[in-house]
């Protein structure tokens, strides 16, 4: 019965047997095939089957059951060697598997970095690519241009032949992109042949207009001279002109935004205080413009400090800078139609110009000067003139260099009016006599005396990065055709700002860049009323400016109203949004070169208003000087005296009215190339002809 139980039940042990192995498993191994398990009964059947009596004696009937008992044996011991040969087997398919697992999801994490790798850097791309403009032909075309001063500099090529090569290749950019975009690798010798033998009949065409300045956005910018450098410049190249920028290379400059940034493996020396001083030169594309940047290298720490201005030694580091750009420009043989001066710090050029480079092969070359204002004009002991190679003796003398009322010392800035033959005052909305009257900072005697050589132009903006009608920061875009986006844009601002969203509600925003004419006490008044009204109000600061960010922190905690919404640090992508959701803007001044906040509105379609910044010049009366910009002229007659409850009332009682109004100012061309480029074209055309 025990047998039978054995035989029947066999125990399968927890472990193997003593002198048990497990056999090698290899990709290559056969299954064994068991033999049939026996059942014996008690009567002589094997699995059911009778099994016929044998003629043997009773003693061979013991050996049989012995025998049969042994082969049961070998039978369970080959059974239970399968069978751990299997549970082996099937331990290390599972680890096999368990470790494909594994590698499959440490691929799938690799694949998914390497995939969020690729979108950052496509993310990227796109972004330089719209930041630069892609490598189009302008930006070729400068790439030749900078390759021809290089070769100047090296004794490659003479200074006249290299003046007739820069002007083929502006009047012929788009051929000589198209043909001999894979020379630029080549040799300055193989390079130098392909453009001599493509350079046969080239014609000159538009103007040849260097600047000589401190500034240059997006790689430099402080102040509205940044914005300016390059909306004009990029405006005049549009249209034909050939216009480079020189700039001194701060340490602090902002390099990613340069195409093709690299230095002229030539010597350049530039004269200072008694001596000749090396410099490196670097050139450069920005936005399609060619730019020369300038190192001193003994006078090294003149421009490599944390900011750009206001150190004790400013009149060195820009006289250095200012008579290094005349230095190079001498040497590479440019002949540019107009040196280009930017406020008191390049002035200086205007005297070394006539006294100095008018007889280097200059002669035809011809000095305007841009102020930006006449609050800072750099006083300065007369004997520093002779650091760049002036004459003091002969410059300090009330009709050159003397200041009117600090007669010991000499004006900077007079004196750069005095040498340019045109100068150009940036105002938006002042006229030429008022400017002359009210904001000359005592330069008002000379302003007088070179009355008929002074113009006036105002800013303008970049109508390919700020147009309702393509911007891509817009949920929708919108245009005077149809304006149904600009409903959509509201709604989008008006939850982005945590605002009850009803495109009915009337949407006031502001974006706040100065607060010294910030009046608290005023605005909260105005705001107050205006909510009391049903008015929304948005307003957007600058948490890098302390004073800004308090004030407004200040406003919000004394107004504590739902339709009021601060953002306190500046968004591009929220600006934008602003202005196409806002139906008013707030502006502390109509006149602002830095953001240009109004001409953006209006051509957002939002009213520009001043109502509550304590500009008195933000009421524009009645002048007879009529030597006003087509923009002052046209804020005058719109909204230029318009309050900001006057707004209020137009909209809710004379809306037909109010619209008409919107879409004609739209309609209105305010951008670098409009008004601004025409008067400084005016101005160009009008001293070449001296």
């Amino acid at each position: 019965m025990m047998l039978m139980a054995t035989l029947i039940n066999p125990g399968i042990p927890s472990s193997p047997p003593p002198g048990f192995s497990i056999p090698t498993i290899t990709p290559n191994s056969k299954f064994v095939k068991v033999p049939a398990l026996r059942c014996l009964r008690k009567n002589g059947e094997i699995n059911g089957l009778s099994k016929t009596p044998s003629p043997m004696d009773p003693g061979d009937q013991d050996d049989g059951e012995m025998s049969l008992e042994q082969s049961s044996n070998v039978e369970l011991e080959i059974k239970n060697n399968e069978i751990w040969r299997l549970f082996k087997e099937a331990q290390q398919n599972i680890l096999y598997l368990n470790k494909q697992r594994l590698k499959a999801v440490e691929e799938l994490n690799e694949a998914k970095r390497e995939k969020e790798l690729l979108v950052d850097k496509i993310e990227q791309l796109e972004k330089e690519n719209r930041r630069a403009g892609g490598r189009d032909n302008l930006a070729l075309c400068w790439e030749f241009l900078l390759r021809i001063d290089s070769m100047v500099l090296a004794g490659i090529v003479s200074t006249s032949e290299a003046s007739d090569l820069r002007r083929m290749v502006m009047d012929s950019k788009v051929s000589v992109a198209d043909l001999f975009s894979d020379m630029l690798q080549k040799r300055d010798a193989e390079l130098l042949a392909e453009l001599r033998h493509f350079s046969e009949g080239s014609k000159k065409k538009g103007f040849h207009i260097i600047h000589i300045c401190t500034e240059m956005e997006p790689v430099v910018s402080i102040g509205p001279l940044a914005p300016y450098i390059t909306g004009l410049s990029r405006a005049l190249q549009r249209k034909g002109h050939l216009v480079e920028v020189i700039l001194p290379k701060y340490a602090s400059l902002d390099l990613d935004e340069v195409q093709g940034l690299r230095e002229i493996e030539a010597e350049s020396y530039s004269y200072f205080n008694g001596q000749l001083h090396g410099n490196r030169i670097w050139t450069g594309v920005v936005y399609g413009i060619g730019v020369t940047f300038i190192q001193p290298l003994y006078f090294s720490s003149f421009f490599s400090r944390d900011t750009i201005y206001d150190y004790p030694d400013d009149f060195e580091r820009f006289t250095y800078f200012s008579r290094a750009s005349l230095d190079y420009i001498a040497k590479t043989g440019k002949q540019p139609d107009v040196l280009h001066l930017h406020n008191w710090e390049t002035a200086i050029v205007g005297p070394l110009f006539w006294d100095i480079f008018a007889k280097q092969g200059l002669g035809n070359t011809r000095i305007l000067l841009t102020c930006h204002g006449f609050d800072s004009q750099c006083l300065e002991e007369p004997e520093k003139l002779a650091l760049c190679g002036l004459d003091p003796a002969r410059l300090h003398r009330p009709d050159r260099f003397q200041d009117t009322a600090n007669t010991h010392l000499v004006n900077i800035l007079k004196g750069g009016i005095i040498y340019s033959n045109k100068v150009i005052v940036i105002s938006s909305m002042h006229s030429k006599g008022r400017i002359i009257r009210s904001m000359s900072h005592g330069l008002e005697p000379t302003l007088a005396l070179h009355k008929e050589k002074l113009l006036v132009a105002p800013c303008g903006f970049d109508n390919s990065t700020w147009d309702p009608a393509t911007d891509k920061f817009l949920p929708v875009n919108y245009s005077t055709e149809n304006m149904r986006g600009k409903d959509a844009c509201k709604v989008a601002l008006q939850m982005q700002a945590g605002l009850p969203e009803h495109a009915s509600s009337i949407l006031v925003g502001c974006i706040i860049s100065e607060v010294s004419d910030f009046d608290l006490k005023n605005l909260k008044a105005v705001v107050w009323n205006a909510t009391k009204g049903g008015a929304q109000f948005v307003f957007m600061g600058n948490v890098a400016v302390p004073t800004i960010a308090r004030a407004l922190k200040s406003f919000q905690e004394e107004l504590e109203d739902l339709n009021v919404k601060f953002f306190y640090r500046y968004d591009e992508a929220l600006s934008h949004l602003m202005f196409a959701g806002s139906d008013i803007i707030l502006c502390q001044s109509f006149d602002d070169p830095l953001l240009q906040v109004p001409l953006k509105a209006l051509k957002y379609g939002a009213a520009p208003v001043s109502e509550t910044f304590g500009d008195k010049n933000l009421r524009y009366s009645a002048d007879h000087d009529h030597e006003i910009t087509r923009f002052s002229h046209f804020m005058r007659s719109t909204f230029g005296s318009m309050s900001l409850s006057q707004a209020l009332d137009e909209i809710k009682n004379n809306p037909s009215a109010w619209k008409a109004k919107i879409m004609d100012a739209m309609t209105k061309d305010f951008s670098w190339d409009a008004e601004c480029y025409d008067i400084h074209v005016s101005a160009y055309t009008a001293i070449k002809s001296l």
